[in-house]
């Protein structure tokens, strides 16, 4: 363990972040180097627990309390071979996970978790500042090519796993960069992409090979793939949005998240992309419907742009400042958040819902009429009514819908595939993670449904040992998830 008493001598401290003015001035990432004195007394803080329950609460059982106390003891190389056993990406989860395992640490029983993830953070950045990560290229190569499909977090856990197995591997990408949401659906200020195209180079020394700008199922056909490769991991992710059917909803300024992310974050890249396509929040009021992570970045990526006002709406209600009675340690602590983007400013409204949108007479949205809510039990089930005589308008000259996405992409590959489904629409697949077609598997948010970047990279590695299992007859590739 750290040091014994270190829990009992410090108080958690967070992650230091850039300024506010500064940091909407440009598109870098909004946190700052953790002062490495400071990261020695955090990580100290790590106690004694016996059982440590941060394990369970991180998909991808990372050894959290020995790298902690790795670090304590100034051991970084030793660190980050311990964070790699179990992690393929912590600088990927150490910027973008929610942390599940500090939700579960056992100081947070009654006093503030450990600053895990900060120090993973730490630990890997470290890590590529001294030159520790190199590429791992197999020593034997087995003869036998499998695909990826979608070159999100899942899809490059299992590529980099099945090409240290001695596989050869191609990962197939439709957009036109690798990366898949970490490429475009993260806002750079949340994390820059050199951060992944340094990944990238290292998986590419390894033997992995990347095509982007391929859509499998339209521009390369199924019995092509199936005929070229032994085995195919399907990690498309789950990228149908929730939409939203109220009155206006046709009207222009009207837009998915998705849309307006992805073209900023191509800006970013450098592409040159015309005024009259591109979606620009300057000088507007701007509207958030959804108020998680996605609704997060759009509110950011406003800001930045120069928006003349910025609401955030949510239909649940405002969350508690500290876990209600319902909500025990080791759950995940369902409290009142805040991003990095809503330190920036904006305003957050709670237990609302969208009636209808309202056309400015030309064809676009001008405002936005809205009703509280509040949930009921109408014939013995919960559901969200009205409250009389609270419906009223809110300006609104671009909106933006963040709800969360409802499930993967069928035509195409899929339905080309002729994979099942289950109810919800997602991929179903054994304890092999095969899909119903022989030799054909599945990993990430395409067969679980929207779901966390660790839960993406654990399941990652564990179809690459499925896939591994399959080709060989026996795998000694780790698999974190049954």
């Amino acid at each position: 363990m750290a040091k014994p008493t270190g829990f009992l001598e410090a108080r958690r401290e967070k992650q230091p972040y850039r300024p506010v003015t500064e940091r909407l001035r440009d598109w870098r990432q909004v946190m700052a180097p953790y002062a490495p004195e400071h990261l020695n007394t955090q990580a100290a803080r790590c106690m004694d627990c016996g059982i440590p329950f941060c394990h369970q609460g991180c998909p991808l059982g990372n050894l959290i309390p020995d790298w902690n106390d790795l670090v304590y003891r100034d051991r970084w190389q030793d660190a980050i071979e311990r964070l790699h056993a179990t992690n393929n990406f912590p600088e990927f989860t150490g910027t973008l996970c929610p942390a599940p395992c500090e939700g579960s640490c056992v100081l947070g029983v009654n006093d503030d978790p450990v600053t895990i993830k900060a120090v993973e953070l730490a630990i890997i950045d470290r890590a590529f500042e001294e030159g520790w990560v190199q590429p791992q290229p197999p020593s034997t190569e087995t003869g036998k090519r499998v695909a990826v499909v979608g070159s999100g977090p899942a899809g490059l856990a299992a590529a980099q796993q099945l090409r240290r197995a001695g596989h050869q591997v191609t990962v197939y990408e439709r957009a036109d960069r690798i990366g898949g949401l970490l490429r475009y659906g993260i806002p750079e200020f949340k994390m820059e992409k050199r951060v992944l195209d340094r990944r990238l180079d290292q998986m590419r020394a390894e033997g992995v090979v990347f095509h982007a700008g391929i859509n499998v199922g339209v521009d390369l056909e199924i019995a092509e793939l199936r005929s070229q490769f032994d085995a195919v991991v399907l990690t498309g992710g789950a990228t149908v949005a929730r939409d939203l059917p109220v009155p206006g909803r046709e009207l222009g300024g009207i837009h998915q998240a998705m849309e307006f992310l992805t073209l900023q974050n191509r800006r970013c890249e450098g592409d040159d992309i015309p005024d009259s396509e591109f979606i620009s929040a300057e000088g507007k009021h701007v509207v958030i419907i959804g108020g998680g992570d996605t609704g997060a970045d759009c509110l950011g990526t406003s800001h930045r742009q120069g928006a003349k006002s910025v609401t955030s709406l949510e239909i649940m209600p405002k969350p508690p400042g500290g876990r209600a009675e319902d909500n025990p340690w080791p759950e995940w602590p369902r409290i009142y958040r805040v991003a990095s983007a809503h330190e920036e400013g904006g305003e957050r409204v709670y237990a609302v819902s969208t009636k209808r949108f309202v056309d400015d007479g030309q064809g676009r949205v001008r405002a936005l009429e809205l009703t509280d809510v509040e949930m009921k039990s109408v014939d013995g089930r919960m559901q969200f009514v009205e409250v009389p005589g609270s419906s009223r308008e809110i300006p609104a000259d671009l909106v933006f819908l963040a709800m969360g996405f409802v499930g993967p992409e069928r035509p195409g590959l899929l339905e080309g595939l002729g994979v099942a489904l289950d109810g919800r629409g997602n991929v179903t697949r054994d304890k092999n993670w095969m899909t119903s077609v022989p030799g054909v598997f599945t990993a990430g948010d395409m067969q679980r449904g929207q779901s966390l970047i660790v839960w993406a990279i654990a399941e990652g590695r564990a179809a690459a040992a499925g896939v591994d299992r399959f080709l060989m007859g026996s795998t000694d590739l780790p698999a974190p998830l049954p």
